[in-house]
């Protein structure tokens, strides 16, 4: 049992260095840790990520995230992954079910799940809202890698709010009415 656990362990750490880099590397050497344990999780999710993330094929992808947290509950890094491929699917109230539960999953990292419920209001433009979610990603922050996706979604947000309110002002001074060189002079 041994030298399967370090075999399938090497085809999982080359799968992961070659990933996105080197597709069909990444196939093979994924290819052949699950001919050592097809209910390996983290082939699973990377597979599932290859899928979402390379082929845009989200049904695919979604099974395979399925089948890991199916054989694993507590796969922790199948999540973030998940959530964010039913977001780009569009199904969300799927993905906000997932968010709740994971958010419950001892030892997940609470900001990147809710960095996700951050995107899921920023898709249906409840920016605000958004920002709202944000500071509380903030509080629960403890990576610097959080900590810079959560900077950059807060950017992209105030971003976008002021795209907005820019249309708005916009539009305000196309509605009033110009005044006439005559009007100024009365």
């Amino acid at each position: 049992m041994n030298y399967d656990m370090k075999t399938i362990d090497k085809y999982l750490f080359q799968a992961l260095d070659n990933y996105p880099y080197s597709l069909v590397e990444t196939v093979e050497s994924l290819d052949y840790a699950l001919s050592y344990d097809d209910k390996n999780t983290i082939a699973l999710c990377l597979y599932g990520r290859l899928y979402a993330e390379q082929l845009q094929r989200y049904e695919m992808a979604k099974e395979y995230f399925q089948q890991a947290i199916a054989v694993d509950i507590h796969a922790l890094d199948v999540y973030v992954h998940y959530i964010h491929t039913l977001i780009l699917n569009e199904d969300i109230a799927e993905a906000e079910k997932l968010i709740e539960f994971a958010l419950t999953v001892k030892g997940i990292n609470k900001a990147e799940i809710l960095l996700k419920r951050a995107l899921i209001l920023e898709s249906q433009r409840k920016f605000e809202e958004a920002l709202e979610v944000i500071k509380e990603v903030k509080l629960t922050a403890f990576t610097c890698a959080t900590s810079y996706d959560t900077e950059n979604a807060e950017k992209r947000l105030k971003d976008k709010i002021d795209l907005l309110s820019d249309k708005k002002e916009s539009k305000e001074k196309k509605e009033k009415p110009k005044k006439k060189k005559s009007d100024k002079k009365k």
